[in-house]
């Protein structure tokens, strides 16, 4: 499966630079879910902690507080659309937001 990343029109990777600033741990947890989605394909969503958010928007959960928003993209994708720590409510709802502006974007829709 391919893994796509959110990038800015400048072609900054928001997605591995989030990961880029984490603890080692949290990194390395991070990387792995992008290496088992890009090596396992579908089946590796089923193992991980997901969850729907809105729509086609899903989340993952990993190391306590991190996130990373997604939405299938083609038959053979996955594409990262926003990666976060858990917040208290405005701070959240500013990231589920930002998630379902940047899947509109990905997806095509208006």
């Amino acid at each position: 499966m391919q893994v796509l990343t959110y990038c800015t029109r400048s072609g900054k990777d928001l997605i591995r630079s989030y990961l880029e600033g984490l603890s080692t741990h949290e990194k390395v947890e991070g990387y792995y879910i992008l290496e088992k989605l890009e090596d396992v394909g579908f089946d590796a969503l089923q193992t991980l902690n997901t969850r729907q958010i809105d729509g086609k928007l899903w989340k993952i959960k990993f190391w306590r507080h991190n996130r990373l928003y997604y939405v299938i993209y083609h038959k053979e994708s996955v594409y990262i659309v926003h990666a976060c720590k858990k917040q208290k409510n405005k701070a959240e709802n500013r990231d589920i937001q930002c998630a379902i502006e940047r899947a509109k974007e990905a997806l095509g829709v208006k």
